[in-house]
């Protein structure tokens, strides 16, 4: 991005560079699931009596995990 890109309404007089920055700071991704994967993965987390994070972690976690086996052979 260019000074051209910016447009002349922006006013950065006042700003401050890494007003919010914390270094170590973790970052919390959102993840959107579609609906249809959605209802049934917050089904299942019901039946199970944890939550849909706690769920989709946990595969996440066995795909990751058996991702790295795959690599490892």
């Amino acid at each position: 991005m260019s000074d051209d890109d910016m447009k002349p309404e922006y006013d950065f007089t006042h700003g401050v560079r890494g007003k919010f920055y914390r270094p170590g700071a973790t970052l919390h991704l959102p993840v959107y699931l579609c609906e249809p994967t959605q209802q049934y993965l917050s089904a299942a987390a019901e039946r199970k009596g944890i939550s849909l994070n706690e769920l989709v972690n946990d595969l996440l976690h066995k795909e990751v995990e058996h991702a790295k086996q795959e690599e490892a052979r």
